[in-house]
């Protein structure tokens, strides 16, 4: 059965939580990990995602260490979401409504 990965970054502004998982998480740049098995016996080439990692950093006595938290889409997505909510909420460039009328 062949195999691929692929590897994207995303970017949190915030510190955050994934869940199944305790410890809050820095805000910061994270690698996320993609791995997929061939589909077999198609006429055309295809691949079924089959697991989704994030690559968390070690901090304090496990600096220099990564680990690789198995997550699944949707709660990268809601975390995502959450950040981007909480940068919107307390943006400075927003303009109170009187200079909005202007």
């Amino acid at each position: 059965m062949a195999m691929r990965s692929t590897t994207t970054t995303v970017t949190f502004d915030h510190p955050f939580f994934l869940s199944g998982y305790p410890d809050e998480l820095p805000a910061g740049t994270y690698d996320v990990i993609v791995e997929e098995e061939r589909l077999e016996g198609l006429s055309f080439e295809a691949y079924r995602k089959t697991a989704t990692y994030l690559a968390v950093n070690g901090r304090g006595r496990m600096a220099g260490r990564s680990e690789l938290r198995a997550i699944s889409e949707r709660d990268l997505d809601m975390a995502l979401g959450f950040d981007r909510k909480s940068t919107t909420d307390h943006s400075e460039a927003a303009l109170s409504p009187s200079e909005d009328m202007k």
